[in-house]
């Protein structure tokens, strides 16, 4: 049997409960079709880079699966079918991740980090003062001989 890695998108308005019955019913599909779901991974709702039947978000789900390429193939009509899927992905893998996607360790990073820092600009010198529109700009050694000014 072949290894694949397939992606879904269900729409923004179904709830994750439903979105979970979703994902049990295409692992039953791939089980009775003589494959197995060894990893199901829900990334949660994420925004779209565009819209998509007039979405802006998507609740994004990860299957990694051992089927024969039929039950991949009866996987994909089903969801082309189903109105709460937007999109879908299935790509052939030689083989399957074990432990959390790469996704999964980014979100696990990002809460790792302190909520105040933003990318290492907290050692940064302050800003110099600068003059207010209208205000008189404050005396800097070395410039007014040569800069142009007549005495």
């Amino acid at each position: 049997m072949a290894l694949y890695e397939n992606v879904f998108i269900a729409r923004q308005d179904v709830p994750a409960t439903q979105v979970e019955a979703l994902t049990t019913q295409f692992a039953d599909l791939i089980a009775s079709q003589g494959g197995t779901v060894s990893k199901k991974e829900y990334w949660g709702l994420r925004s779209l880079t565009f819209r998509i039947k007039k979405n802006r978000k998507g609740h994004y789900t990860l299957l990694n699966i051992d089927a024969p390429p039929a039950a991949v193939k009866e996987l994909e009509r089903t969801m082309s079918i189903n109105e709460d899927i937007l999109r879908y992905l299935t790509v052939r893998v030689d083989e399957l991740e074990e432990g959390p996607s790469a996704v999964m360790l980014r979100a696990s990073e990002k809460s790792d980090r302190p909520s105040g820092d933003r990318g290492g600009w907290g050692d940064r010198p302050p800003r110099r003062e600068r003059p207010r529109f209208g205000e008189e700009a404050p005396a800097v050694a070395g410039a007014g001989a040569g800069a142009g000014e007549e005495e």
